[in-house]
């Protein structure tokens, strides 16, 4: 299937080209017909399964339809996508950034911690689409700078991980000041009680949709760790490299800073690296990936977002440089290698600020990784 047969319009098609996707993942096949049939939906998914694009590709799809026969004037936030933590709202807006590109529709993130007065500009300027966490939403609505009346699409994202934060009291407060009337999309991984009866109360309708979870495609994947302490990764990843077997490697750090530094080590000692985040041009992003693909660069070190969309054939290990904060993102990472029926190796570093890290993944994926020394 393609996402032409899923009856994409042009503009989210020429955009889909541009960043290299083909395909649809399962949950984008069963959920972009419902959701451009204006469908409520109740999807049971992780991170990691495509749901992003599930939700964001229809819903630019539709606001952009809607916009054609919009009077002028200042715009109206016509969706919503609420979602529990900074990081997850900034990969949402990189997709939404990516698929609406060919569009006029205009979209803004909003999320606490930072200071406010960018995203009230942003607002104030007019927005058709808001990508936000609960906190700083309420805030700013309270503050007048966000008004929710003409919101036709809502999105709760990640609704399990809401109620483990503590965010359910400020969604039950941010839900009443919704039109009754509008499309919401609820996308949980795991579906405990209280949240199979918050869906029951704001779903009308709904079609539901579920895919394999996450953690039993790494079931093939080769997984090993190392203790390594911060100051002393660099170097232990130099030691790593030093087996040519490990022929094309994905190393994932936190940051774009780190990225670069990692870069800059591994060239230092002859070992052929690049760095690819939000701050390089899609130029140099492009030049990177073209680059790793044909083997010329043997080491390509990645942020989280700036990985979205990397489909390389036979990647031989994925390096975790720095351990994820969401569990499930360790899982999204390491299943870009092993594809296709061929072997995968993922290996990672943890240091002891990121013990609960680990902690988490392997909870998520129910197994101890196995320990190796450096």
């Amino acid at each position: 299937m393609t996402f032409k047969e899923l009856n994409m319009a042009e503009p989210i098609l020429k955009a889909l080209g541009k960043a290299g996707y083909e395909t649809p993942t399962p949950i984008q096949q069963e959920a972009i017909p419902f959701i451009l049939n204006n469908n409520d939906l109740l999807a049971c998914a992780q991170t990691g399964t495509g749901k992003t694009a599930a939700f964001s590709l229809p819903l630019i799809q539709l606001m952009a339809e809607n916009q054609r026969t919009n009077v002028k004037g200042k715009r109206p936030i016509s969706a919503l996508i609420l979602t529990p933590t900074r990081e997850l709202a900034i990969q949402i807006g990189e997709c939404i950034k990516t698929y609406s590109q060919f569009t006029t529709l205009r979209h803004c993130i909003i999320f606490g911690g930072v200071k406010q007065k960018p995203q009230t500009d942003a607002l104030q300027n007019g927005v058709d689409l808001l990508i936000a966490t609960p906190g700083r939403l309420l805030d700013l609505m309270n503050q007048g700078y966000v008004d929710l009346n003409q919101i036709k699409h809502f999105v709760l994202d990640e609704a399990d991980r809401m109620l483990d934060m503590g965010f359910i009291h400020d969604i039950k407060k941010i839900l009443p000041r919704l039109p009754k009337r509008r499309q919401t999309l609820f996308f949980s991984a795991t579906m405990p009680p209280a949240i199979a009866k918050l869906a029951d109360t704001i779903l009308y309708n709904p079609k539901k949709v579920e895919v394999t979870p996450v953690s039993s495609t790494v079931d093939k994947i080769e997984q090993f760790l190392y203790y390594v302490e911060k100051g002393d990764k660099r170097n232990a990843l130099v030691k790593l490299l030093d087996d040519k077997n490990k022929e094309s490697v994905l190393v994932f750090s936190r940051t774009k800073h780190g990225a670069d530094k990692i870069a800059r080590h591994l060239n230092k000692f002859g070992i052929k690296s690049e760095a690819i985040h939000g701050n390089k041009s899609q130029n140099a992003r492009q030049n990177a990936l073209e680059n790793f693909r044909k083997r010329s660069t043997r080491v390509l070190i990645a942020t989280d977002i700036a990985a979205r969309g990397i489909d390389i054939d036979h990647l031989s290990h994925v390096i975790n440089f720095d351990l994820p904060e969401v569990p499930e993102t360790y899982v999204h990472r390491i299943g870009r290698t092993g594809r296709a029926g061929c072997d995968g190796v993922a290996l990672s570093f943890c240091d002891r600020e990121e013990v609960a890290y680990l902690r988490g993944i392997e909870k998520l994926i129910k197994k101890r990784i196995k320990e190796l020394q450096v």
